[in-house]
């Protein structure tokens, strides 16, 4: 039997080569050795403001660069999160086993807390950020998956759920799998362009720090051309050279090569020749994904009402089994 995993992507935005290198590229390499479920957390993206107009459009753009990408709904389970009722009621059963203290100590919920205010200048923290690990906890738990791809900024948040999930075992009894975290090797996580000290990020106001995988590809290629490096011109991964760095991971993600070949298939470049290739190589990349696009975009409710068929089928039966355990059945 296959060991199982399940992940999302919010749809904040619609999808960058970080998502692409971080976890879409594992995923299609997971997809024949794990039974897999992968959605669009479309509920996650309600926890900021977000125009129910670009929420729509994310997730169907989202849904469609899952395919593009690689991703086979034959293969892999493909759904909306908020197609599968059960994860807003899974949500609410995790909720209850949970602390303000567990929720208050997250670091993503005292970053992202810090950033909401309002115009007068006054803090008008969403509920929504508070209970968001419990929403991810809910996700994971109602498919019991074997382990669930993170990066460095959901190892908390995996790990509470791992200690929500002992918590229930120990109390009502053996009931969940205590989810193992998987990291990629390389890619795992692509830097801004502008500011290579900071992750790529979907949701960022300066279009220069990222590239979308709808991104013009002449204009992708411009933002490489422009990315922030140093003065030293030569080419080397190194934490001194972050900028350099970025380029050399993203080079060696699309080439499927490791960032020591591409260090030394750089090692005479200067970085103009440096960076002049590896926009070459991401705006091939983008060319190649937007001609699978359009296609996946016209069959993007098909692809999302098959897979929330097959993963509701999974989710109640689990949600069924923690409610008789809790006494709700």
């Amino acid at each position: 039997m296959k060991k199982r995993i399940v992940s999302g992507i919010t749809a904040t935005g619609t999808l960058t080569i970080g998502n692409y290198l971080g976890a879409i590229k594992n995923f299609v390499k997971l997809q024949d050795e794990f039974e897999m479920f992968i959605f669009v957390a479309d509920l996650h993206a309600l926890t900021t403001p977000i125009d129910p107009k670009e929420l729509r459009k994310n997730k169907k753009d989202i849904m469609a660069l899952y395919v593009a990408c690689g991703l086979d709904p034959e293969k892999t389970v493909l759904f909306n999160q908020s197609d599968v009722l059960e994860h807003g009621h899974m949500s609410w059963l995790m909720t209850t086993q949970t602390t303000i203290g567990e929720l208050n100590r997250m670091t993503q919920f005292k970053d992202k807390s810090s950033k909401v205010k309002n115009s007068n200048g006054t803090e008008m923290i969403p509920t929504g950020l508070l209970i968001y690990p419990t929403l991810m906890a809910g996700d994971i738990l109602l498919y019991n998956p074997d382990t669930v791809p993170v990066g460095a900024d959901q190892r908390q948040h995996l790990e509470l759920t791992r200690n929500i999930a002992s918590r229930i075992n120990n109390k009502y009894g053996e009931m969940f799998k205590l989810p193992e975290p998987y990291f990629a090797k390389e890619g795992a996580k692509i830097m801004s362009l502008t500011d290579p000290s900071s992750k790529m990020s979907k949701s960022s106001p300066q279009p220069k720090s990222h590239i979308l995988l709808l991104d013009d590809p002449a204009v992708a290629a411009n933002k490489i051309k422009k990315a922030v490096t140093d003065s030293e011109n030569k080419v080397y991964a190194s934490p001194d050279k972050p900028g350099v760095t970025n380029l050399l991971t993203i080079y060696a993600g699309l080439k499927d090569i490791s960032i020591s070949e591409a260090e030394t298939h750089f090692k005479e470049a200067n970085y103009g020749e440096f960076k002049q290739e590896v926009s070459e190589v991401v705006k091939d990349f983008l060319i190649n994904i937007q001609s699978k696009f359009t296609e996946a975009r016209s069959r993007v409710d098909e692809i999302a009402n098959a897979g929330a068929e097959k993963a509701s089928y999974v989710a109640r039966r689990n949600v069924r089994k923690l409610e008789r355990k809790l006494g709700l059945k």
